[in-house]
């Protein structure tokens, strides 16, 4: 196994990998080694073709426009 040394590391990113440690319950060694290996077995995203796929599912309301106003009113609609 390789060793790998990783300097000037922000603190709250060693607070959040610390965090998800102990989430995980292990070290903070192995949490960026699960880290790591996810990053790099990760599927590229091509954002097109994402984008293409989410227009031909997306469903538009017809006749209703959603405007912050309604969104609001259907929200707290029923609530005391």
């Amino acid at each position: 196994m390789a060793t790998l040394t990783v300097k000037n590391i922000p603190q709250p990113v060693v607070d959040r990998l610390k965090h998800q440690a102990a989430l995980h319950r292990r070290s903070l060694n192995r949490e960026v080694i699960a880290c790591l290996e996810a990053m790099v077995q990760a599927t590229p995203v091509n954002p097109e073709a994402l984008l293409a796929r989410i227009r031909e599912v997306r469903v538009r309301p017809r006749g209703v426009r959603l405007t912050d106003r309604l969104l609001t009113r259907l929200k707290t609609a029923g609530r005391p």
